[in-house]
């Protein structure tokens, strides 16, 4: 049950950034969000990924939840970039 728990709870985590990402998309910029909270999400998901992939227990549902962010800010890092680049 606990893993049942686990896995709900990183798929929520993971996927909250999936409407940003659609609208992001749909926009095809990201001006609305700031470097500060994107280099803060960014970092924040590297270094908790580096945590919890280094324990001896490895934790699944939060590795898969931390992967799957990373790709999504990944994509919002793109239309900001790309928004930039066209100024």
């Amino acid at each position: 049950m606990i893993e049942l728990i686990g896995w709900i709870g990183s798929t929520l985590f993971a996927l909250c950034a999936l409407p940003q990402v659609i609208m992001v998309w749909k926009q095809k910029h990201a001006r609305g969000l700031s470097w500060g909270f994107l280099n803060m999400w960014l970092w924040g998901e590297i270094l908790c990924f580096c945590y919890v992939a280094s324990q001896p227990t490895l934790q699944i549902p939060l590795l898969a939840n931390y992967v799957l962010n990373f790709i999504l800010l990944l994509v919002i890092f793109y239309f900001k970039l790309k928004g930039k680049l066209l100024k």
